[in-house]
């Protein structure tokens, strides 16, 4: 049975307060960006993961390594204490969303290529129309 961990990051990227949500599942990692603006609160991030999470858009896979977490309350206190000092994201992390925004910005191109097509065949179809009107002697 795999053990599925998910942990979300709150901090301060200036102007914006971001949340990263790290979803750790058969040693995979995927990662989610989401921009809260004004410093949330804990009930509006609460709030935020009930009423959103299932229409997050988590990036492709990173294969990682997890870390058995020790037992002991002590080691526990001492690591949560030096997660909160540390600000930020992960670098498996930053690298699951770069790989996300690379795949996106692929997508974006390929759609936008596709507009463009279609408004390159409108047009020339309207332009052979109007060929044909003149052609009768209207």
């Amino acid at each position: 049975m795999d053990k599925t961990s998910e942990k979300l990051t709150v901090y301060f990227e200036e102007p914006f307060w971001v949340g990263v949500f790290e979803r750790i599942s058969g040693g995979e990692l995927s990662v989610c960006k989401v921009t809260f603006g004004a410093e949330p609160k804990d009930y509006e991030v609460r709030d935020f993961i009930l009423r959103h999470y299932s229409r997050l858009r988590f990036s492709p896979t990173v294969e990682i390594k997890v870390k058995k977490t020790a037992d002991n309350p002590k080691r526990r206190l001492r690591n949560a204490k030096k997660q909160m000092a540390n600000s930020g994201i992960g670098t498996k992390s930053q690298q699951a969303l770069k790989k996300q925004r690379e795949e996106m910005k692929v997508e974006r191109r390929k759609t936008g290529r596709e507009q463009q097509e279609a408004e390159r065949q409108r047009k020339f179809d309207l332009k052979q129309q109007k060929r044909k009107e003149k052609r009768r002697g209207h």
